[in-house]
C-alpha cells in the first residue's frame, strides 16, 4: 500500500476511535458521571467474577488516582461499597441498592447500545472485526515497544 494511502487510513482510523471516545465522554457527561465512575459503574456491571478495584485499572487504563477519587466519591454518595480482602490492598467492590439503581438509569442503557450495534454486525463480521482489532492492537503495542525512550524532559 503506497504511504499516502496508508496515511488516509491512519486518519480514518484516528478519527473513528476519537469518535467513540467522545460518544462515551458524552453519555457520563449526560448522565451527570465522571468519566472515571462511568467507566466504574460500567465495570461493576460487565465483569464476571468477584469486581476488585485492581481490575478497573487494568481494564480500562485509567490511572489509579483518578480510579481511586471516583471510587472514593461513589462510596460517599452511597453508589458503592468497598470490602478488603486478604489484604489491605485488594479492595473488592459492590454495588449498594442506590448503585444498581443508578446502573439501571446510566451503564445499563449503554451496554445494551453496544450489544445492538455488535449484534448488527453478522457473527462471522463479529469474529473477523474483532480478530483484526486484536490483531492491530498486537501489533501496535510490540511496534511501541521498539521506540527509544527520550533522553531529556520536555519543557
Amino acid at each position: 500500500m503506497e504511504q499516502g494511502a496508508l496515511d488516509a487510513r491512519l486518519k480514518q482510523y484516528n478519527d473513528i476511535t476519537k469518535e467513540n471516545d467522545e460518544i462515551y465522554r458524552d453519555i457520563a457527561k449526560k448522565f451527570g458521571l465522571s468519566e472515571c465512575a462511568f467507566w466504574i459503574l460500567y465495570y461493576l456491571r460487565t465483569e464476571y467474577g468477584e469486581p476488585v478495584q485492581s481490575g478497573i485499572c487494568n481494564s480500562f487504563y485509567l490511572p489509579k488516582q483518578s480510579i481511586n477519587s471516583a471510587l472514593k466519591k461513589l462510596e460517599a454518595e452511597g453508589y458503592i461499597s468497598l470490602t478488603f480482602g486478604g489484604n489491605r490492598r485488594s479492595k473488592g467492590l459492590l454495588l449498594t441498592s442506590m448503585g444498581r439503581k443508578l446502573c439501571e438509569e446510566t451503564v445499563d442503557h449503554i451496554i445494551e447500545a453496544e450489544k445492538s450495534a455488535l449484534g448488527s454486525l453478522s457473527e462471522r463480521e463479529q469474529e473477523e472485526f474483532m480478530k483484526l482489532y486484536k490483531k492491530y492492537t498486537d501489533n501496535f503495542k510490540l511496534n511501541m515497544r521498539e521506540i527509544p525512550e527520550k533522553g531529556g524532559t520536555i519543557t
